[in-house]
């Protein structure tokens, strides 16, 4: 009785020797980011200064002569200091013209590295775009590789265009970020399936290769597992691919489909998510949400099949080739409409 008496307290000793350490981490990590996030926002705000510097020269008709002069001159001056090459001094200049007169881009200026800055400012044609993307990069701290795949994946007509009951069937806290996790359409080009492939090969191929398949869904998903059985009066039933989203907290079960969605889809859906939520959630977790993935879908029929029900579902499509279809641009919404949603889902 003693002994067990003194272990437990070494026990609890350790316990708070271990959170004391670990809080003293996280102190340090803190301060790191602080630091990094410091020197980023300085070097931003150094870079945006010349770039206006040289705007303001170039409407005063000084030429493009003077800029190849400056690159040279402060290299002389600052040794071993880069960044001031003559193509590095012309993207400041963009920089600062294209997001001096848009007040949302001005502020979020400090938010993300130079580098990223660069693969957003070259690849994207609008602001509204690389507003996403910023914003994006920040809140999900995507890597520069992973901001790269994004941007070629066109995350952002993916994320514009999606459709989801979310608006309907989740709390207010949560729907806005579930909606940034379901896209319109994922790119499984990357996977080895032919143009005709049944539904278990394609969930094999996602499988084999699920580090790329996390990847093309987002870095919040992660894997637990696929045809996860689930049990009623002993009967079995599986769930093709079972999820779990760190963010929301949330189970996503994924129905695989290789044809075109019908509406009774939604129905099978709804009736996995009920028995995950009676059965598997924990109880710290939100309910889950399901994701229907279909070769083919037609938008409108998706939309009366997610009027009704209080399940939360997305229904996205599939494609086996790299390229955004060419009609996805007819589906966008105006310019004030995709304000207003990136409002919402970027709410600071």
């Amino acid at each position: 009785m003693v002994k067990r008496k003194i272990e437990t307290e070494i026990e609890t000793i350790d316990k708070i020797k271990l959170n004391f350490i670990e809080e003293i981490k996280q102190k340090v990590y803190q301060a790191q980011y602080d630091t990094m996030r410091s020197v980023n926002v300085h070097l931003i705000g150094l870079y945006w200064d010349i770039g206006k510097a040289i705007a303001e020269k170039q409407h005063e008709s000084w030429g493009k002569a003077v800029v190849p002069i400056l690159s040279k001159e402060l290299q002389k001056a600052f040794p071993g200091v880069k960044g001031f090459s003559v193509s590095n001094l012309w993207q400041m200049a963009q920089f600062y013209t294209e997001y001096h007169s848009d007040e949302n881009l001005r502020s979020l200026t400090g938010e993300i590295s130079w580098s990223k800055h660069l693969a957003i400012l070259n690849r994207c044609d609008n602001n509204l775009e690389r507003r996403y993307y910023i914003q994006s990069t920040k809140k999900y701290r995507w890597t520069k590789a992973t901001l790269f795949h994004q941007i070629e994946n066109k995350s952002f007509e993916k994320f514009l265009i999606n459709q989801t009951n979310f608006d309907r069937t989740l709390p207010d806290d949560i729907k806005e970020e579930a909606a940034l996790a379901v896209k319109d359409e994922y790119d499984f080009s990357i996977f080895p399936l032919g143009e005709e492939h049944s539904e278990s090969q394609l969930e094999a191929a996602l499988v084999k290769n699920i580090r790329a398949f996390l990847l093309e869904m987002d870095f919040q998903f992660a894997f637990i597992g696929n045809q996860f059985m689930i049990e009623i009066d002993d009967k079995e039933f599986f769930v093709d691919l079972l999820l779990y989203h760190r963010q929301l907290q949330c189970l996503v079960a994924v129905e695989l489909k290789v044809g075109e969605f019908v509406p009774e889809y939604k129905g099978k859906m709804e009736f996995y998510l009920s028995i995950l939520n009676d059965k598997v959630k924990l109880p710290n977790e939100n309910d889950a949400i399901g994701i229907i993935i279909c070769k083919e879908k037609n938008r409108t029929i998706v939309e009366y099949s997610l009027k009704t029900g209080n399940m939360p579902i997305g229904v996205s499509t599939y494609s086996t080739t790299p390229k955004l279809p060419d009609n996805y641009s007819k589906y966008l919404p105006d310019g004030e409409t995709i304000t207003k949603k990136l409002d919402e889902c970027f709410k600071r």
